[in-house]
């Protein structure tokens, strides 16, 4: 039997840590719970759990100065739950190492979902060689690419760029982040470069480039790669 995998859920509402423990027992997951960032730290030093979910309206700190804290030290899979819905925001949480962001009031079954999809992806967890999306096959040992098993012509660039989003499916990706990964830190402004080549690649392994199902945008933020198959 694997390892039971333990979630530290931190929330300054005593309801929400209630839902969230009993959605994720039922799930089969060890649940820890903290109402302070100050007990969140110790939590996660001590305890030492795969996944932290987190509010950001904590009563000693900001929950972004929490996650900043404890990526100095972890690159456990965090997954922001909150009711503040800037994009700003969101940006700020994603850039400062968060995972994934999920907006109250929520869906226990997305949450669920998304809980899945960072645990999957966490480091440590062997890469595959092999990832399959709808048809798309990506294979990183030959950098080969096909759609429905025919062979797909990509440029040194666009491979880059979905090799990354794929790495990092079902997460949200920024602008910056994907611009600084693929071209470097003096393009993390250009959202209009990196918006074409998005566009040449949807043309490529979407089969309606219009109505994309692969690549998705998070609107004001940038990009998330559908979950792989395979």
């Amino acid at each position: 039997m694997p390892a039971q995998q333990t979630i530290l859920a931190v929330d300054d509402e005593k309801p929400i840590l209630r839902l969230l423990e009993i959605a994720l027992q039922a799930q089969g997951f060890r649940v820890v719970t903290a109402r302070t960032g100050e007990d969140a730290m110790v939590q996660c030093a001590t305890t030492r759990p795969d996944l932290m979910i987190l509010d950001l309206g904590l009563p000693d700190m900001e929950g972004i100065d929490l996650l900043k804290r404890i990526r100095e030290w972890s690159a456990i899979p965090v997954v922001v739950l909150t009711a503040r819905s800037g994009e700003e925001e969101i940006v700020r949480c994603l850039d400062a190492g968060a995972d994934d962001y999920l907006v109250k009031p929520f869906r226990t079954s997305e949450l669920l979902a998304r809980v899945r999809t960072a645990l999957r992806h966490a480091p440590g967890t062997p890469a595959s060689n092999v990832m399959v999306f709808d048809g798309v096959k990506i294979d990183f040992g030959t950098r080969r690419v096909t759609l429905e098993g025919e062979n797909v012509h990509l440029t040194a660039i666009e491979y880059s760029l979905l090799a990354f989003l794929a790495r990092h499916a079902g997460r949200v990706l920024t602008h910056g982040q994907i611009l600084q990964q693929i071209w470097g830190p003096t393009f993390v402004e250009e959202t209009q470069y990196l918006r074409v080549y998005i566009g040449q690649l949807r043309k490529k392994i979407e089969r309606d480039p219009s109505s994309p199902k692969l690549i998705l945008t998070e609107t004001g933020i940038g990009y998330r790669m559908k979950d792989a198959s395979a």
